[in-house]
């Protein structure tokens, strides 16, 4: 059995995949909060177990990167230069930016902490690119637009 911290990234993890595929394949987020909790947390494919999530954070990470998806899309679109708006990004980095602005504005989260776990999660999607370090740009930005007391010394 994971610790907590372990299965709150693997749920950050699993969020990230969760709203690439919204994306990709036009599901609503319940059927797709649905999939990955009967399908993926925990489950067995050809004897190799996925990992397991907490799943109550999944969830809200989910839904509030629905609810609040406008406001954290202005919030990376302020992060993001002006020639590359957020519709021109990778479609996964969009996905983790949804996961982790949710994250920034719905929870209590330190964001330094929410930018560290993402960054993770970054570099495991893009283990040999400059991705990552862009992610971690964009993501601070956005952290201190969510959190500007976080950043005070």
């Amino acid at each position: 059995m994971k610790n907590k911290r372990q299965m709150k990234s693997t749920a950050r993890l699993y969020a990230v995949q969760a709203l690439f595929q919204m994306e990709a394949s036009n599901q609503t987020v319940d059927q797709v909060i649905v999939e990955f909790l009967d399908h993926r947390f925990g489950a067995e494919y050809d004897g190799v177990e996925m990992a397991e999530g907490n799943a109550s954070h999944f969830r809200k990470l989910m839904e509030q990167a629905v609810d609040q998806q406008a406001k954290i899309d202005q919030m990376t679109d302020r992060a993001l230069v002006a020639k590359w708006p957020i519709a021109r990004i990778d479609p996964t980095l969009r996905a983790l930016f949804r996961a982790a602005g949710a994250e920034m504005v719905a929870t209590t989260t330190p964001p330094k902490v929410v930018i560290s776990e993402f960054v993770d999660v970054a570099r495991a999607f893009f283990p040999d690119g400059d991705e990552t370090k862009f992610a971690n740009a964009v993501m601070d930005h956005m952290a201190r637009e969510a959190k500007p007391e976080a950043f005070t010394a």
